[in-house]
């Protein structure tokens, strides 16, 4: 996972706790920039500029529904094409399929849908081979589909959403909200203290 994100070539903060540390480690605020609004903003932009987009993820339904949805809201946006991978790995015939899929289809942005941290590693695995821009936007396309409810706009201001995702569908997530968002939160209590105290040490005389 690590290696996939250091190879991408742009990572963005989606996570609120993410853009915090990087607020104290720039000195300055950093927004949280979350996959479903990128998508939008980048769909708005697809459409102005005729750049054709695919989805990749999600289930037929999902997919269909997401469709209808863009198509309602960006007239103009072309959709090249879709495609729901079965949830298990695919073999190498299977996946030099989608690739050629992808390519063949004339997309400018790839937009991949497959749960982190699999969409990271699909997207790493496939640089180079895939000839237009790959973003990973997570939950994306079940919000937009309208079949999963977004936390309401204040909850997403003060850091919530995760709570309220938490809460939606807790046997899913309770993995990676309680054991490895605590396993970050106390990574970077660690780092803090750490620059704390050199700044300490550097302040004082010699």
């Amino acid at each position: 996972m690590a290696r996939a994100i250091e190879r991408a070539d742009l990572a963005l903060p989606d996570g609120a706790p993410v853009a915090w540390l990087m607020s104290r480690r720039l000195e300055r605020v950093q927004p949280r920039i979350g996959g479903p609004d990128l998508m939008l903003a980048l769909c708005a932009h697809a459409e102005r500029a005729a750049i054709a987009i695919y989805l990749y993820g999600g289930t037929d339904d999902t997919l269909q529904a997401l469709q209808a949805r863009l198509c309602r809201q960006y007239p103009a946006l072309r959709i090249a094409g879709m495609r729901s991978p079965p949830y298990r790995p695919l073999n190498p015939d299977e996946a030099d399929a989608d690739v050629e899929r992808l390519n063949r289809s004339g997309a400018g942005i790839v937009f991949v849908a497959l749960g982190c941290p699999k969409q990271e590693r699909w997207i790493d695995a496939q640089r180079g081979r895939v000839h237009a821009v790959m973003v990973g936007v997570g939950a994306a396309f079940d919000f937009h589909a309208g079949l999963i409810r977004r936390a309401p706009p204040w909850m997403r201001e003060f850091g919530l959403e995760w709570l309220h995702r938490l809460a939606s569908e807790p046997r899913r997530l309770w993995r990676r909200y309680l054991i490895t968002n605590t396993a970050f939160i106390c990574g970077a209590m660690r780092e803090l203290w750490s620059r704390r105290g050199s700044q300490v040490n550097a302040s004082r005389p010699r």
